[in-house]
């Protein structure tokens, strides 16, 4: 059987090409106003000393407070506007709008208008976020995004009644949306407007957006309020779109090779599939603790056992491990699980599954990446894990044998780009010592679209044994821009085998426990190891339950291989 998975789909198999449109801004610099006396006496004066610095907590606790000052009072004042608006018999917040035309409708079909050219006998009636607003005595410019683009709206106040030009010029807000009515025309700057005829606020904002110049610059906030990142930058819609491509692109062509979707339970009993630390929740009704899934693994599995010979699933996996903003708890794979099936075949797949996704998306087959063109061209680059290593180092490890102690020694001297040192500490075979040295040197380097081949057995337990290379196992992890987007094996069907990779692993862990006791100095180290293992003994129990010799369940399973896009 063979397993592939591809890492993380929001971001996925072609965010990477879809994440230019996504760039995190630098956070912004805080303003430090300086004043200039003009006055001759004040010119004359000495300066004065400048105060001593303030701690970097206590001025970024004052920007705060300063900041949601501000933000209180211009609540203050927008809420006053909406008891104004409903006292005047207007609905703030209405509950429908109709409208004829997106505002790409009315850039891609008015493109032809001349400067200065009034369609008066062309009604539209368009709806969107204000974004922009500029008056200029009798006339108000705005400038309005609905979810296909911009357009800007032409108020004049002789085309407007009295009370509707004064809510413009008072009421009115960047950040309210609005619809209107009105004609096309084209400035005579050559601007494509609506000219508008009446209009009404359909929702009116409380809070201010983002600075217009600036935009929305904390990485933190763009991260936690993708809504208000959005709204900043809309750009960043387009990779939430390029994903929904992805994803049903992924299911036709599942859909065009005979798989079938399912959906597998999300809490489980014991947390499987996977080495990771899961969460834990507690179902009431039953009085007892049950976890969210890491993996879609183990389920899909049994569907397999169960008769059906090819099957897949995209659905939220939860790992209770770090967090960054290339690292989330909880994030969306595919994984993928075909009979009489081997790695082989799941490289085909994963090469035609990313192919279609990029024509669905771009059209072609050639896309930039940060100024680096990625070559998404068929057959991949298939090498294996052995041959890299020695490409970049010089150094065949296969020569090592079991000599743990040489194969340390020669990647000692591998000088990497950081100039550190490669870390050997927890290394235990060789075979990890070679995984350690591809992880530090040569992934970084693998940009454009590679297969790599044949890892050892010490860091591959669900794959099975390579059938011509001893130590090694069928199984390839798919790198693009120097990044994992996929991991598959020959799935490991012989119970006996998988018994015993499991008492391995926990026999390295009892050993691990029984070196980091002895530098343990506090309760809280300690109390975290046992954590560590009682979860390591809940993975092996899910496969061996009490004293049955069996790995796998009691019906024969067949040859099968399994692939997880994220």
């Amino acid at each position: 059987m063979e397993a592939l998975r591809a890492w993380r789909a929001s971001s996925n198999l072609l965010g990477f090409a879809a994440s230019r449109a996504a760039k995190a801004a630098p956070a912004a610099r805080p303003l430090r106003p300086h004043v200039r006396c003009c006055s001759p006496a004040a010119a004359s004066t000495t300066k004065p000393p400048p105060p001593p610095p303030q701690d970097r907590r206590r001025r970024s606790a004052s920007s705060s407070s300063s900041s949601t000052s501000d933000r209180e009072s211009i609540r203050a004042i927008r809420l006053k506007k909406v008891e104004e608006l409903r006292g005047k018999g207007y609905e703030p917040y209405a509950y429908k709008w109709d409208r004829t035309h997106t505002t790409k409708e009315l850039q891609d079909g008015y493109t032809h208008l001349e400067n200065g050219e009034v369609c008066a006998d062309v009604a539209v009636s368009i709806a969107g976020r204000i974004v922009a607003r500029r008056a200029f005595g009798k006339l108000v410019f705005m400038t309005v995004r609905d979810d296909s683009g911009t357009i800007q709206l032409y108020c004049e106040k002789d085309s407007l009644t009295e009370e509707q030009f004064e809510q413009l010029k008072t009421i009115i807000d960047i950040g309210d949306i609005i619809g209107a009515n009105g004609s096309i025309k084209k400035t005579e700057k050559g601007e494509l407007s609506v000219y508008v005829k009446n209009f009404e606020i359909l929702t009116k904002s409380l809070l201010p957006l983002p600075d217009k110049y600036h935009g929305l610059t904390d990485v933190d906030k763009r991260y936690r309020q993708r809504y208000v990142d959005m709204i900043a930058n809309p750009e960043v819609a387009d990779v939430f779109r390029t994903r929904a491509k992805v994803v049903s692109e992924i299911r036709k062509t599942m859909e065009s090779f005979g798989f079938i979707e399912v959906e597998t339970p999300v809490l489980q009993g014991a947390a499987g599939g996977a080495e990771a630390r899961p969460f834990i929740t507690h179902h009431n009704s039953l009085q007892r603790d049950l976890y969210l899934r890491i993996a879609t693994e183990l389920h899909l599995k049994r569907m397999l056992v169960g008769g059906l010979e090819k099957v897949y699933e995209i659905g939220r996996i939860f790992r209770n491990e770090g967090i960054s903003t290339r690292h989330n708890p909880e994030f969306t794979t595919i994984e993928m699980y075909e009979a009489y099936s081997d790695y082989e075949s799941m490289m085909n797949l994963a090469e035609e599954i990313v192919t279609r996704c990029a024509m669905a998306t771009h059209g072609k087959l050639r896309v930039d990446y940060q100024g680096t063109e990625i070559s998404l061209e068929r057959p991949w680059r298939r090498e294996t894990m052995h041959s890299l290593v020695k490409e970049a180092t010089g150094i065949d490890f296969n020569s090592f044998g079991e000599d743990l102690e040489s194969a340390k020694n020669a990647a000692r001297g591998i000088k990497t780009e950081s100039n550190e040192n490669i870390s050997l500490q927890a290394c235990s075979s060789v075979g990890h010592v070679l995984n350690e040295v591809f992880e530090t040197v040569v992934e970084s380097s693998l940009v454009q679209p590679t297969f790599v081949l044949d890892y050892p057995v010490e860091i591959s337990p669900l794959a099975k044994p390579h059938r011509r290379y001893a130590g090694l196992t069928e199984r390839f992890e798919l790198f693009i821009c120097g990044r994992e987007i996929g991991n598959a094996f020959s799935e490991l069907t012989d119970p006996i085998d998988q018994r015993g990779r499991f008492e391995n692993q926990i026999k390295q862990h009892n050993a691990k426990r029984a070196a980091m006791t002895k530098e343990v100095k506090s309760t809280e180290d300690s109390s975290t190891i046992t954590l560590f293992l009682k979860f390591e003994w809940i993975q092996a129990r899910l496969f061996f339950p009490r004293n049955d010799e069996r790995a796998l369940p009691r019906h024969h399973q067949p040859q099968y291989c399994a692939t997880v896009l994220y």
